[in-house]
């Protein structure tokens, strides 16, 4: 996939987010030359690509007064993944899920699920919650509660080449 010289300063301009206001991507292209719609678009055909795999909000929690957070992790059939996933991932409290390989004989779980609230127990609710909505009672699971926060941020695509030197090699 060849990137051209403006959409590589896109790239750049959004690797520390988007401003906080009612049009952002007007922001963006005016700090860039280029129009909303042009900015737009671009997007759009970076993502369709794959040159962008993923775009959306980061959340910074603690900001917000969420202090409890936990990765909560299940042992399922390989079979039921997908299913069980589109379930968790359905409700409003779940702002993860995903599957991972497992890694025996030490760590079994193959679907992970974040759940962020404002204190453990309401965490332990919520994760009762979601293992009866996603008919998971009884399965074995672990509660990873966060001891640390960790610096969050957009991918890093590099900086822009001069068009004379070919492609950039980009990805998240």
């Amino acid at each position: 996939m060849d990137v051209s010289l403006e959409d590589r300063q896109l790239l750049g301009a959004l690797e520390d987010g988007l401003a906080f206001e009612a049009r952002p991507y007007a922001g963006l292209a005016a700090r860039l030359g280029l129009s909303e719609m042009d900015v737009i678009g671009r997007l759009k055909r970076l993502i369709a690509d794959g040159v962008v795999r993923r775009f959306g909000v980061i959340v910074r929690h603690h900001e917000l007064g969420y202090r409890a957070n936990a990765m909560v992790v299940w042992d399922l059939p390989e079979d039921s993944v997908p299913a069980v996933g589109r379930t968790l991932a359905t409700l409003p409290y779940i702002t993860l899920c995903y599957r991972r390989p497992r890694r025996p004989p030490d760590w079994p779980y193959n679907l992970f699920c974040m759940i962020h609230g404002r204190d453990r127990a309401a965490v332990e609710a919520l994760v009762e919650d979601a293992t009866r909505q996603a008919g998971l009672t009884g399965r074995p699971r672990e509660i990873l509660f966060s001891k640390r926060r960790f610096k969050q941020r957009g991918a890093r695509y590099g900086a822009p080449q001069p068009a004379s030197l070919g492609p950039a090699s980009v990805g998240s």
